[in-house]
């Protein structure tokens, strides 16, 4: 039986050396392996960029090693392993990662050894793996992820919340000794004419009352299996990618749903997933659910 690790993507750039020092820690708190990992179509003799003569692997192998030493020096037994695999970036990461903890990436993208464009493999991954996706926003390999309020923040949709989000997210606090701050920001439905006719304005302590009810629903379940997270319920007013930044200053992980589609045609990260990943600060775990 296969032990399950925590992956992180490397590629040379800071970015995703940082990702690696947070994935590090996360592994030893769930007391699993860590995997570093390199992808890219040019590491074997059978596949080779003419304008880049000679196997990629020796480089990369050496480039990862340095990484693992560095980790296992402020991780002493940390199971720390290396690979590489010869593949496209998204479609290899996207495939060692099946069945795995989760997946680690520079939220700037992977391009240090190759120059792919910034982000693209980060939110292509992001969209399409089947295991949770962490993107580090950590500028260098000294980011201390260590400073923050000592909370987790979970965006919610009080309509369809996800069950594994929740999870995920319950699990994360616990492991971290955190706060989970539970978010779901939200619209006031409008008053509008129709037909000659105007309805009457909205009743904000109303729908927000509702609104409410709706995600201590949603969270009752997760609370009676984690009884010792403390739970903060933060309903907020204009619109939840604006809440879910506004709630994430400062805080330890940021965790968001992504509904999981039968194909790979269009966009598959929502307008919201969308806009935390380009904006947040913090790390954010993008979780695919039904």
């Amino acid at each position: 039986m296969t032990t399950r690790q925590v992956m992180v993507g490397l590629d040379g750039s800071p970015q995703s050396e940082a990702a690696a020092v947070w994935a590090a820690q996360e592994a030893q708190r769930l007391g699993s392996a860590l995997c570093l990992l390199h992808v890219w179509p040019w590491l074997s003799g059978e596949n080779v960029d003419r304008s880049n003569p000679g196997d990629l692997r020796p480089a990369a192998l050496d480039a990862l090693a340095r990484v693992a030493d560095r980790i296992r020096l402020a991780h002493p037994g940390l199971a720390v392993e290396v690979a590489v695999r010869p593949d496209d970036p998204v479609d290899g990461l996207i495939a060692e990662a099946r069945g795995q903890e989760m997946l680690v990436l520079g939220s700037r993208g992977l391009g240090g050894f190759a120059g792919l464009l910034v982000g693209s493999v980060s939110l292509a991954v992001a969209a399409r793996a089947t295991v949770p996706t962490v993107l580090v926003r950590g500028k260098s390999p000294d980011h201390d992820f260590a400073r923050g309020t000592g909370e987790i923040v979970v965006g919610i949709d009080s309509r369809q919340p996800g069950e594994a989000v929740l999870d995920f997210a319950f699990t994360e606090a616990e492991r971290h000794g955190a706060t989970l701050r539970a978010v779901h920001g939200w619209d006031p439905v409008p008053a509008w004419a129709f037909g000659g006719v105007v309805l009457p304005p909205v009743d904000l302590p109303a729908q927000k009352s509702t609104e409410s009810a709706l995600l201590s629903g949603h969270l009752a379940g997760p609370r009676a299996r984690h009884p010792g997270v403390t739970v903060v319920e933060d309903i907020r007013l204009g619109g939840a990618a604006r809440a879910v930044l506004d709630a994430a200053a400062g805080a330890e992980l940021v965790v968001i749903g992504r509904r999981e589609r039968r194909h790979h045609v269009g966009a598959l990260l929502g307008p919201v997933a969308h806009a935390v990943l380009h904006h947040s600060t913090t790390p954010v775990a993008v979780i695919p659910h039904p």
